[in-house]
């Protein structure tokens, strides 16, 4: 059993054991090696995760080729491009592991039948998409109210060890900034400590 994931899903709604007996036997264990993708852009997502280990990353590419990264996926999280997948049209960005990684994987349609059986799970996923629509909503706010230093900060904070995991360019991505700008700022940030 998935102990951490088990108890993240109780954490957020009050789920009956059997009900949790049921979506385990949904789920398949997956590796995906550094460098792999989990989900395609361009690609319809039939299944989504839950990162028991290892680290991701949402990205678009341009029609210039220019990459930027929208998120981190970090341990206990779900992996998952949820608008692609509730539409059933091809996903606009990409899920790539940015470390040897072990997900949990369950294919939407079972999920479907699943939350169709039993209230319980329309609960839980109204906990995860007013988390979901929190945290971009943050986002948004971020980038239009506060400085790529103010933003990396706030990066740091939620996710403390990620600097240690993460390639500078991906992270300069993910704030809107140049590699040579988060220099900057990290270089700043090392003399005012």
């Amino acid at each position: 059993m998935h102990h951490t994931f088990i108890k993240t899903i109780k954490t957020l709604a009050p789920i009956p054991d059997n009900q949790i007996d049921k979506l385990m036997a949904l789920t398949t264990q997956k590796q995906i090696r550094k460098g792999d993708h989990f989900l395609q852009a361009g690609t319809i997502p039939e299944q989504f995760g839950y990162n028991l280990g290892g680290l991701f990353r949402y990205y678009y590419i341009d029609q210039k080729g220019n990459d930027y990264t929208k998120g981190f996926i970090p341990e206990n999280m779900f992996v998952i491009s949820y608008s692609a997948m509730l539409q059933h049209t091809p996903s606009y960005f990409s899920i790539q592991a940015l470390e040897d990684s072990r997900i949990l994987v369950i294919a939407y349609k079972e999920w479907q039948k699943l939350i169709e059986s039993n209230n319980c799970w329309i609960s839980l996923t109204k906990v995860l998409v007013d988390r979901a629509f929190i945290f971009k909503e943050k986002r948004e706010r971020e980038f239009l109210l506060d400085d790529a230093e103010t933003r990396y900060r706030t990066l740091l904070n939620e996710f403390p060890n990620l600097k240690k995991r993460v390639k500078q360019y991906h992270i300069a991505s993910y704030l809107g900034i140049t590699p040579v700008a988060l220099s900057r700022i990290r270089k700043k940030m090392n003399l005012l400590t």
